[in-house]
Formats: structure tokens, sequence, C-alpha cells
């Protein structure tokens, strides 16, 4: 069945199209919407039968983890344990904003986020949308780019449709996202803090906080 798409804007987004989309994870569907980089495949973070039905309409391999976004750095006991030293000065400093941190998980946070490896990927976005929609649902979502495996991500609700004709439930079309680099992930977890993925923030930023950075 082809997805519902419903318009909303993703920096004031109207409360009745959030909480469709909350409803729709709550059931363990899953949604598309924009983040500030591309648009996003979006399931309860805590849902398994969702993260593992998003990880096959992505055709990716089961044991890659799955990046969590947040409503506001209220949510990061829900899915993170013991933080290092490093993760509050750079959730400070950079959220809300297109900064990944991985920081080791909760014991309790599926294999299907995880991918076995004891970590979790996690942000708060800098677009209102997705942290509405983790606000009102009450917990972290997956933030997984919306694409195919090893595809381009989708920046328009129209590539979303193209690239996935059945597996999405709902989609909130908020018009083009931003496209660019993706969000950077640094991992805080190592001996040393690690860029993983070079994105849209630069090492040099990350540097003035991590004289230590890999």
């Amino acid at each position: 069945m082809a997805p519902l798409i419903v318009a909303v804007s993703p920096e004031q987004p109207r409360e009745d199209r959030v909480r469709r989309a909350v409803e729709t994870l709550r059931a363990g569907g899953v949604a598309a919407l924009p983040t500030e980089t591309f648009y996003g495949l979006a399931a309860d973070a805590f849902h398994r039968e969702a993260v593992a039905r998003l990880n096959a309409l992505k055709g990716k391999a089961e044991d890659e983890p799955i990046l969590l976004l947040l409503a506001d750095a209220s949510q990061v006991p829900l899915v993170a344990g013991d933080l290092p030293p490093a993760f509050s000065k750079m959730a400070e400093v950079f959220w809300p904003g297109p900064l990944t941190l991985v920081v080791p998980a909760r014991g309790d946070l599926p294999r299907e986020v995880t991918g076995g490896r004891g970590t979790v990927g996690i942000r708060v976005p800098g677009l209102a949308l997705p942290r509405r929609v983790a606000e009102m649902l009450g917990r972290p979502i997956t933030g997984i780019s919306a694409n195919l495996h090893r595809e381009p991500p989708c920046r328009t609700a129209e590539e979303v449709v193209r690239a996935f004709e059945r597996g999405v439930d709902l989609i909130l079309d908020g018009g083009p996202a931003t496209g660019g680099a993706p969000s950077t992930i640094l991992d805080l977890t190592g001996l040393r803090p690690k860029v993983l993925r070079h994105g849209i923030v630069p090492d040099q930023a990350l540097a003035v906080f991590l004289p230590d950075l890999e």
C-alpha cells in the first residue's frame, strides 16, 4: 500500500500532524520525515519489530547500528549508559545540530538499534519536526537516512515514495531537505575521541574542545 503523505512545516509543525506521526510509530509503523540534512526513516527505538522492519526496508545488515534522534538532552538516559567525560561539553555546544555522538548504550536498548555493538549514536537534531515527534512519543526515534542501502539519500517526499513503494506507512512532507553533507559522527567510547563520519560539523570545530581528537 502506498504511504500516506501529510504536508507539514518542518520548523513549526502543527500538533495534529505530529500526533499522526506519533500514532503511526506507537502502532509499530515507519514514518519518513525531513531532518536538517536529508529525509530520515523514523520508528520507535524500543519497538523491536518496527526497527527490524526498518532494517529490512533499507536492505542493510542487521549488525549495522541505527542512530537515534532525541527531543532534547533529557532523553539521553533512556538510551545511553555511562557517559564519557567529553559528552556533556559536546552536547552543550553542538546540540541541537548535526553532530551524532556515539556513547555506551543502555543494556535494554534493542539489539536491532545497536547492532550488538554495545554503543548507540544519538543526536538532538537542529530541525524542530523530529524533535517534536520524539517529544510527543516520549522516547527517541530512529533517524536512519531514507534510502535503500548504498543508494543516495532522499531530499524530498517524492524521492522517498520512489525509493519505497511499500513499507513506509506515513511521509511527513516538509518540502525539500537541505541535503549536502550528512551529520558528523563522533565516537566518544574509545581511549581517544574519533570521527567516524565526516559531515557538516568540521573536524576543526570539534578539535577546539577535543585536543586529542583522532
